[in-house]
C-alpha cells in the first residue's frame, strides 16, 4: 500500500517492517493487525488491516513521529 501524507511518501513496497502486532485471532472481525515501518528516508508509518469491525476496516496509513514509533513499540501485547 502506499499513501502520500504532507508530501512525504510512505509505501509498504519500499519501507522496512520494524515491529507487527496481531490483535485477536484470523478470521475475528473485530481482529486486526498494524506493523509499523521506516522508510528509506527514515520516517516512521503504521501501516493496519483487519476486519469489518476493527479500526482498520478500511486498510490505512498513519505517519507517526519517531517518539510515537517508540511508544508503540514499547507498549505490551494485548
Amino acid at each position: 500500500m502506499k499513501r502520500i501524507i504532507r508530501k512525504k511518501v510512505y509505501d509498504t513496497e519500499t519501507a522496512s517492517p520494524a515491529a507487527t502486532r496481531n490483535h485477536s485471532f484470523f478470521g475475528d472481525p473485530a481482529g486486526y493487525s498494524e506493523t509499523l515501518y521506516q522508510t528509506p528516508d527514515g520516517f516512521f508509518f503504521l501501516h493496519g488491516r483487519g476486519g469489518p469491525d476493527s479500526p482498520y476496516a478500511v486498510e490505512n496509513i498513519r505517519a507517526l513521529s519517531k517518539t510515537k514509533a517508540e511508544l508503540w513499540r514499547a507498549q505490551p501485547e494485548n
